[in-house]
């Protein structure tokens, strides 16, 4: 069981600061590909929309009824994601994956804030929570080119 020190690194400033201005929370009027998830352990759950002009997104819109570590995932995602790829959204996808499960280094830019997660290794329960905006990400945009 985690004691109080714990939760209160958990939650640091910056992750509370990123959860509270989050980016990106009107949805989007036309977009071109839509996609829910939600993590079944804590009910947290995204919408999240996005346009797409070739390979790469144009517009996000997302709705997020999240802890703050998913709040401040979303937020981080929602601020980089405009003029990436679906491979690059599937790298940082991959990357945070491994920062919370094996130990890997934090997600490259422009995801490396996500970085400000790392306390949450410890607590595979909110890993689902945390992974939600990259993963409805990923099939909103295959959604679009399906």
């Amino acid at each position: 069981m985690s004691n109080d020190t714990d939760l209160i690194k958990l939650y640091s400033a910056r992750i509370l600061a990123l959860a509270a201005d989050m980016p990106g929370l009107e949805r989007l009027s036309a977009p071109s590909g839509t996609a829910h998830r939600r993590a079944p352990l804590c009910g947290s759950n995204i919408t999240v929309d996005v346009a797409l002009e070739g390979d790469k997104i144009t517009g996000f819109g997302q709705d997020v009824k999240a802890c703050a570590l998913g709040q401040a995932a979303a937020s981080v995602v929602a601020a980089n994601a405009i003029g990436c790829t679906r491979a690059e959204i599937q790298t940082a996808h991959d990357q945070l994956l491994a920062m919370l499960r094996s130990e890997g280094q934090a997600p490259d830019a422009p995801f490396d804030e996500l970085k400000v997660l790392l306390p949450a290794r410890e607590y595979k329960n909110r890993h689902a929570s945390i992974m939600l905006c990259l993963d409805a990400t990923l099939d909103a945009i295959d959604a679009a080119t399906a």
